[in-house]
């Protein structure tokens, strides 16, 4: 094996060990025993999203994945409430991840639900707004805003929102 031989295949061990590296502990969410799904694709049929999201809270149970635009490519699972425009998501105020970039390189996304995905765009609700949308979520999941969602973490009225529009 010549020198570009062998420097060929370094490079390409190093690629590949650096991906694999980065799909293991990628940014992620397990949600309701999903487990540990480091994100990269969304699947799902991209569709037109609906005039009104109200129905897919009954027909479609548990989370929705969700995919930001840009790099590195991320998919995580959220809790959320259908409305008549657009999809409610929360998260811990933590700094986390997914909400800082959606704060910092803006909202541009895909949801999926069910076998569904749409396009969207996200923008985080702050004020009066934010616990009335937080109510609707906690409603959804059987919960009042004075309760944690689990052991250590606060309490719901505390949490983060973010609304999702179908992209025009």
């Amino acid at each position: 094996m010549n020198k570009t031989s062998k420097i060929g295949v370094s490079i390409g061990l190093v690629i590949i060990i650096g991906l694999f590296a980065w799909v293991s502990t990628a940014p992620y969410l397990s949600n309701q025993g999903l487990g540990r799904t480091p994100g990269l694709l969304i699947g799902g049929a991209l569709t037109d999203a609906p005039d009104d999201f109200t129905p897919l809270n009954e027909s479609v149970p548990g989370p929705l994945f969700m995919k930001q635009a840009g790099f590195p490519p991320l998919v995580v699972y959220l809790s959320w409430v259908g409305t008549e425009e657009g999809v409610i998501t929360a998260t811990r105020p933590d700094d986390g991840y997914w909400a800082r970039r959606v704060r910092e390189q803006g909202g541009d996304g895909w949801l999926r639900i069910g076998d569904s995905t749409y396009a969207m765009e996200a923008r985080e609700i702050l004020g009066d707004q934010r616990l009335e949308m937080m109510q609707q979520w906690a409603d959804k999941s059987g919960r009042s805003l004075d309760e944690a969602l689990y052991e250590g973490s606060e309490p719901l009225r505390e949490w983060e929102v973010f609304f999702w529009e179908p992209k025009s």
